[in-house]
């Protein structure tokens, strides 16, 4: 047999044990990723929840307040948003990470447009605080000569104290 033509059997099964072992050490790492992943939506859900509890509290005792003021429409309302801000709370806190990141997934699928009208959102809020960021920079620039030397504006303005410029 000609072993130009044809491929040697030992080389093959080299190659397809490297790959089986390439592919294993992938899922192994994904699977880590994974589990990271998991203890980070689990931990800070949990801090979250603790967080929202306690917003609750401070928003039912809001209410509280303005029942005594005489303003029971408003007291009905912060009550209404303490209870739904202590159900989602009490979610995170007894939730772990599968849970919430399933029900995060079925919710993306039920909802596709909220899902991606919350990324448009975020993305327009992204863009404006790049925007005021690059605006910023561009102010500072200017106000900073190139040359090294302070604008007439930068310097401390003393009375009876002359100004020194090309310092």
């Amino acid at each position: 047999m000609d072993s130009s033509a044809g491929t040697d059997p030992g080389a093959r099964d080299k190659a397809q044990e490297v790959a089986g072992q390439a592919q294993e050490k992938v899922q192994q790492a994904a699977g880590e990723a994974k589990s990271r992943v998991r203890d980070q939506v689990d931990q800070r859900s949990t801090e979250a929840g603790q967080r929202v509890h306690a917003t609750a509290g401070d928003i039912r005792s809001v209410g509280e307040e303005l029942r005594k003021q005489g303003k029971d429409q408003p007291a009905k309302l912060a009550n209404q948003v303490a209870e739904r801000a202590e159900r989602l709370g009490g979610y995170l806190e007894r939730s772990d990470g599968d849970r919430i990141l399933r029900d995060a997934e079925d919710f993306g699928r039920r909802q596709p447009w909220v899902v991606m009208l919350g990324g448009l959102a975020v993305g327009f809020a992204a863009s404006r605080v790049l925007k005021a960021s690059s605006q910023r920079r561009q102010q500072d620039g200017q106000n900073h000569s190139g040359n090294g030397q302070w604008s007439q504006s930068q310097l401390p303005h003393t009375v009876g104290t002359p100004q020194m410029t090309g310092i």
